[in-house]
């Protein structure tokens, strides 16, 4: 004779399953809502941009990766000494790094391997070497005098011309890769130089 067995048999729950694909689609969701969000506010108040190139040498090397604050200049200017980060004026598709050496109104002059403020010559120990040419530029109202730390082998102001106010991206801050290279960028406070 054969037993019955006559224990209730475990049927599935359809109903809870549903209901964890649902909660798990509702979670990766919320998630991926998030990181968009965190993204779009941290590209907002930052920008990361590689070296490509000698020009800013000995400071900053070619290949490595600079964070920049795009909000340094919302409630500041420029100063001299601040490295930044702008749109190329001849090709704002192109973006450059270069140190400030003049603010609007400055007389630049460089000559005999000095660069001059209003005629106070700039101490530089970030540069690798005097620059080989020379000049005299008066800074216009809106504008901005930079070169490259790499004096000359650098495309900057004293080739192309004043870097106008808008076409800044930020000040770069910080390198943070290579690892190993990782560190605050020194802004240099080049002179107290004052219009006469």
């Amino acid at each position: 004779m054969e037993e019955l067995n006559t224990q209730p048999v475990a049927s599935e729950n359809t109903e809870g399953d549903s209901t964890g694909w649902g909660r798990f689609l509702l979670d990766l969701l919320e998630t991926l809502l998030l990181s968009a969000a965190l993204f779009l506010v941290i590209n907002a108040l930052s920008a990361r941009v590689r070296v490509d190139g000698s020009s800013m040498l000995p400071t900053l090397k070619n290949g490595e990766f600079v964070l920049v604050n795009r909000l340094a200049y919302r409630f500041d200017t420029p100063q001299r000494g601040d490295i930044v980060v702008f749109h190329y004026p001849p090709d704002p598709k192109q973006d450059l790094i270069k140190r400030v050496i003049g603010l609007a109104g400055d007389t630049v002059t460089i000559q005999g391997g000095i660069v001059y403020v209003n005629d106070t010559p700039l101490v530089e120990p970030y540069i690798s070497q005097p620059p080989h040419y020379t000049g005299t530029w008066i800074v216009p109202e809106g504008h901005l005098f930079v070169l490259g730390d790499n004096r000359n082998d650098s495309s900057d102001s004293h080739s192309w011309g004043m870097l106008p106010l808008e076409n800044i991206v930020g000040k770069a801050v910080l390198i943070y890769w290579p690892f190993q290279n990782l560190q605050w960028i020194d802004h240099y406070d080049l002179v107290k130089a004052t219009h006469d």
